[in-house]
């Protein structure tokens, strides 16, 4: 069986089982994915306030949609402060240069 050949994989959510097919590089991943969905969807159950497994699900999904976006903003976010911090320093190494030849 090659690395590009799906198998699959048994997880567990909110004590229910589900069976996936994985490409086996991914496998670890996947099983990672699994527990931190498990865990969200965990924490809204014991939070009391949203009863049902869609909704529960849903609202782990909205959650999880949430943490993502607010990464990918503050990756932009930092890109852009490093883009800043490299123009300031390409300046002053010019004026250096330019001090330096003169």
């Amino acid at each position: 069986m090659t690395d590009s050949q799906k198998a699959a994989l048994s997880v567990i959510i909110l004590d229910k089982e589900y069976r996936v097919s994985c490409p086996l590089s991914e496998q670890a991943a996947l099983r990672e994915a699994a527990r931190y969905l498990d865990e969200k969807m965990r924490s809204i159950r014991l939070a009391g306030k949203v009863i049902g497994l869609e909704r529960i699900a849903v609202m782990a999904a909205l959650n999880i949609s949430h943490e993502l976006l607010l990464s990918q903003h503050q990756k932009v976010s930092d890109h852009a402060d490093t883009q800043h911090h490299l123009e300031l320093l390409l300046g002053k190494l010019d004026q250096a240069l330019a001090v330096d030849t003169q």
